[in-house]
């Protein structure tokens, strides 16, 4: 049989780890052609019409009937994880539980030697008292089936990943050879069924318009001595009423900092999920869009091929986006107003700070813009020789009597934190990140919001002065308000053609002492089982998801480095994927960076923050979580319409709804405009290693970060 002709059919039972089996598949077997659907995109009956199109299938525990297929029927099949306990339990087997879940963790594994490791046990491992020996490999003695237990496709896997799929190529192609077994010819029916093979790179145009890129106005400064708050302080951020919007790199290895210069049209975009349309708001015109046709991911993507130069949109996407995208219900409370799930404004005009040189640059796509350049750089100019400096220094705190706080219980944290192991131990999920809101209450605020002081522009002053941050962000696009410390990057993406996409997952903080040294810290991060296992998951899951997106080309950059930031050590890995410059070359009908922004779609929420795989994991964390996770706990940060973007995890971060500003489209009124609730979202990711009282111990270290900018004593944390 030609190579050129095999096809393997993966089955995907919505694991996490589909696409890096794929992208395993592509390396052991280059020419193969491979199909990838949903366990419950078919019948058996239609599967098993299908099954003579392809050479072999890659199973992950939904082909219980195919184990017992008639002979003419057989296909050879590998199954990897549950695959192999489907395997067993067709034929006989009995599944047990372990008594210590392995999930994360790196195990020799030892084999024959043999068959697809070149008879049926083939491989095994031992649990931690080295007696108890635990299959992790079996084939049929008969039909052409065989299994393994382990992750051939982790990035961790050594001498077992591609070794192991090139023999079982091997032995099928054999197999179907010795049996003179032929694939049908691909045709219209399947191709309508199965559709294109992975990797399919080739975005379709999602607009009528063809645009070209606009002129881009730009002056470069020297004036080293002018710093972001400075700046802001000069543009109207004291201005509560107005929009603001900056995305600050406040701490190394963060270098730029951009802020919006806002004007009264500036078009400002929100979306609730489960809507079927969005907001545009420019000055008091609000609009309400339906969506017809698009889903809000590709009315956006519209309007970015509409607006081609130096500029874009900056704001956050919830985590509730992320939930939708996953095709999981999303229940909406209907008790408080909702902060929207997207919340975007473009921007004209902008400032970027270069924190390494003291560059000041000054961007404007407007027509005809020389103006505003040529006051905004005498405006700089004249405050870097006056050596003009903030107000004040962000020391407001409300620790009156208007303050009231709500924390999470701790014995309630703590025996979910058992419910979340006992979902591991019965292999529902590798990982869960469970997190609970604190919130802060203030009463009696004034009707109208100031124009010469803004309370929360002096809580993001102290925020970036108590926790530094190379992900800060001050993002006041009403009726939310965002206070942003994050120290995790998300995903970023380089200007097209040839993009280049990083995520840079953190899994693992010491907090900075007198005490803790490089090597105390290499020690506690990288020396505990649980950090890398941890860190293990979110790696393998975030390459999952650039696989599905960019294809092939996916590497691990750096795993489970530490890396020192202001105040803590942190286990960081950096995860990369390319695409070749023909995928995302310009085209006037595709707005720039198009491939990015789906990427940033399909890899909602951020796997840090929900675990794996993702959507098990978050159906999970829905029955045990008291309510949504609105802003927390998704992604803030910026799409350029040249193509680049930066989003960043939000954490370390709180907000607040301010009803007082909402569009006339708003149906639900806040219970009391005098009120300003805020909120902080804090939690950690449960492994079968955890310990429940650690890990409420780190949530509410998490959470103080974040919580002292409202004066909140420590004493009353417990």
């Amino acid at each position: 049989m030609s190579p050129v002709t095999e096809r393997v059919l993966l089955v995907d039972s919505y694991d996490s780890f589909t696409f890096n089996l794929a992208a395993l598949c592509r390396r052991a077997v280059p020419d193969c052609s491979i199909h990838i659907i949903k366990n419950d995109q078919l019948t058996f009956a239609d599967l098993l019409s299908y099954t003579e199109y392809f050479s072999a299938i890659i199973d992950i525990g939904a082909a219980n009937h195919l184990w017992r297929v008639d002979n003419s029927r057989l296909v050879p099949i590998f199954g990897v994880c549950l695959g192999l306990q489907s395997l067993a339990t067709q034929y006989g087997g009995r599944i047990k539980r372990l008594p210590v879940v392995k999930h994360g963790q790196v195990s020799v594994v030892e084999h024959t030697g043999g068959d697809i490791f070149k008879g049926e046990e083939l491989a095994w491992t031992f649990d931690n008292d080295e007696h108890t020996r635990i299959v992790m490999a079996l084939k049929h003695s008969k039909r052409p089936f065989w299994a393994v237990q382990y992750h051939p496709e982790s990035v961790l896997t050594e001498g077992g990943g591609l070794e192991v799929m090139f023999n079982f190529w091997c032995l099928a192609r054999s197999w179907n050879a010795a049996r003179n077994r032929s694939l049908l010819p691909w045709d219209g029916k399947a191709s309508t069924v199965f559709g294109s093979p992975w990797p399919n790179l080739l975005l379709p145009s999602i607009s009528e318009y063809c645009t070209e890129s606009r002129t881009v106005l730009t002056t470069a400064l020297h004036l080293p001595d002018l710093n972001a708050v400075t700046i802001c302080e000069l543009f109207n951020v004291a201005n509560d009423k107005s929009p603001f919007v900056m995305l600050e790199s406040a701490a190394a290895p963060g270098r730029y900092t951009i802020i919006g210069c806002l004007h009264s049209t500036s078009p400002h975009i929100t979306y609730s999920v489960g809507n079927d349309y969005l907001h545009l708001r420019q000055g008091e015109s609000c609009a309400r869009i339906p969506l017809v046709s698009h889903d809000v991911w590709s009315w956006v993507a519209a309007f970015m091929n509409e607006r081609k130069a130096s500029g874009g949109l900056v704001g956050y996407l919830s985590y509730e986006i992320g939930v939708e995208s996953l095709s999981i219900p999303v229940t909406v409370a209907g008790e408080r107003p909702r902060h929207p799930d997207m919340n975007l404004v473009f921007v004209e005009r902008s400032i970027v700070l270069d924190s390494n040189d003291g560059t000041i640059y000054l961007q404007s796509i407007l027509e005809g813009d020389h103006r505003w350049l040529a006051d905004t750089t005498e405006l700089l100019r004249s405050a870097a020789e006056t050596h003009s400096t903030p107000l004040t220094n962000g020391t407001h705190s409300s620790t009156d009597g208007r303050a009231t706080f709500s924390l999470p219980d701790g014995e309630t944290y703590q025996s979910r934190v058992s419910i979340c192991q006992e979902h591991l131990y019965a292999g529902e999920s590798y990982e869960l990140c469970l997190t609970a809101p604190t919130r802060i209450t203030l009463r009696d605020l004034p009707w109208v919001a100031s124009e010469t002081q803004s309370p929360s522009w002096e809580r993001y002053k102290l925020l970036r002065k108590l926790n530094p941050a190379p992900h800060a962000g001050y993002l006041r696009l009403h009726p939310t308000t965002l206070v942003a410390s994050s120290p995790e990057r998300f995903l970023s993406f380089s200007r097209p053609p040839g993009a280049t996409f990083q995520l840079r997952p953190i899994k693992g903080t010491v907090r900075k002492g007198p005490d803790i040294t490089r090597a105390v810290a290499e020690k506690e991060l990288r020396g505990s089982p649980k950090e890398v296992a941890e860190n293990l998951m979110i790696v393998d899951l975030i390459r999952h998801d650039l696989h599905a997106v960019v294809g092939q080309d996916v590497d691990v950059k750096q795993f489970c480095t530490v890396e020192e930031y202001s105040t803590v050590w942190q286990l960081v890995s950096v995860i990369e994927g390319k695409v070749d410059d023909t995928v995302d070359a310009p085209d006037s009908h595709r707005a720039n960076g198009a491939l990015g922004w789906e990427l940033l779609r399909r890899s909602l929420p951020p796997g840090s923050m929900t675990g794996a795989p993702k959507k098990r994991s978050v159906e999970i964390l829905q029955t045990l979580e008291d309510g949504e996770r609105n802003v927390y706990s998704g992604a803030f940060g910026y799409w350029c319409v040249s193509g680049a973007g930066d989003w960043s995890v939000t954490i370390r971060s709180c907000f607040k709804y301010d009803g007082r500003y909402t569009c006339k489209h708003t149906t639900v009124a806040p219970p009391d405009d005098r009120a300003e609730e805020w909120v902080i979202g804090a939690g950690g990711a449960i492994t079968a290693l955890s310990d429940p009282e650690k890990e409420w111990e780190e949530m509410l270290i998490k959470l103080r970060s974040v919580l002292r900018v409202f004066g909140y004593p420590a004493s009353r944390e417990n």
